[in-house]
């Protein structure tokens, strides 16, 4: 199994970065701030707008380190990818079956089937840890309404199927999303989801999160030797790296959901850390985006046992985990694509 390595995030305003050796150095205004050994990373995620050296980029593509380019809302800009390597049979394996929808079918049903559960077993933690704070009865009919959903994923027979139930029950998940929002609710609130540019603080966050989440999944993706803009349930699309937001799927609610309601409900955010910006887009400020920063590596951390692998791993080699049992599947090794579902 991988190890889990630190991934590098740089958040101060003019920053610069830099190779020295076999070091990434971090500078500001020509002042040295930080150096870390390429070694000890797998990533490095950039919210700033200086830029890096192109003797860095070419450290981190021989070293297979991501490096990632993001705004100030969290959305993505640009990856700095090098030589194509992998497994060039499952490649050719991958686009086949992409292009074969009767064989797209399974992999996409099985994936949306786990994001369903998993936000309907978010859901119903919630009514089970709060029943004396929470509209039970409007959770228990959104958490029905969501068991509907995964039977009827189960039975599609086409992509066009798949789409509408999940974009059903996404609907019936968001709209009760605020009753799990437990604190501040006068300044976090979610009437719906929206992006690009996010209109509430809500919105802000689960942006964010899930833009980290991408970059996690895509690394993963390439790391063991897929190709992440070739996807089963998100159309091929110049730009899109599409077979990561397949797997992001499955992935949203227990990495990125669970944290913001986690950091909402125990403040350790609060609304002066969002800023309204003249397009009445909202965005984190520099503390903000390190607590959350801070509190989704704490995350990745934590050790858990797969349900699948029955292995304990670190909750950060999830998507590691998931990409390389989809290989594992493409290649013939194991039956259908086994999704990662949370209890």
């Amino acid at each position: 199994m991988r190890k889990l390595l630190n991934v590098l995030y740089v958040t101060t305003p003019d920053s610069y970065l830099s190779k020295d050796g076999e070091n990434a150095v971090i500078s500001v205004n020509g002042i040295e701030k930080f150096r870390v050994p390429i070694h000890n990373l797998e990533g490095i995620v950039c919210f700033t707008h200086t830029g890096a050296s192109p003797a860095l980029m070419a450290l981190c593509a021989e070293k297979n380190v991501g490096l990632v380019f993001l705004n100030e809302y969290g959305r993505f800009l640009a990856r700095v990818n090098g030589p194509v390597k992998g497994n060039v049979l499952l490649r050719k394996k991958q686009y086949r079956l992409s292009d074969n929808e009767d064989k797209c079918v399974p992999i996409a049903a099985n994936m949306i089937f786990a994001k369903i559960m998993n936000c309907r077993n978010i859901l119903r933690r919630t009514s089970r840890d709060h029943a004396g704070i929470v509209d039970i009865e409007r959770i228990q009919k959104a958490s029905s309404y969501l068991l509907y959903c995964t039977n009827r994923v189960k039975k599609a027979t086409s992509l066009d199927e798949i789409r509408g139930i999940e974009g059903d029950a996404a609907k019936v998940y968001f709209d009760v999303f605020d009753e799990m929002i437990l604190n501040q609710k006068d300044d976090f609130y979610l009437n719906s989801r929206n992006r690009r540019p996010p209109k509430d603080n809500v919105n802000a966050l689960l942006s964010f999160l899930y833009t980290l989440l991408a970059h996690e999944v895509q690394s993963a993706l390439e790391s063991v030797g897929l190709d992440p803009y070739v996807g089963f349930l998100h159309r091929d699309r110049p730009g899109r790296a599409s077979l990561a937001l397949d797997l992001m799927e499955e992935l949203r609610a227990p990495f990125a959901d669970r944290l913001a309601l986690s950091l909402i409900n125990r403040k350790q955010i609060t609304a002066k850390g969002f800023i309204v910006k003249e397009s009445q887009g909202i965005l984190m400020n520099d503390d903000t985006r390190k607590e959350v920063l801070c509190a989704w590596h704490s995350r990745k951390q934590d050790e858990i046992t797969h349900p699948f692998l029955k292995e304990k791993i670190k909750f950060g080699l999830i998507a590691y985990s998931q990409a390389l049992l989809l290989s594992r599947h493409l290649r013939g090794d194991i039956n259908g694509y086994p999704p990662y579902l949370i209890k």
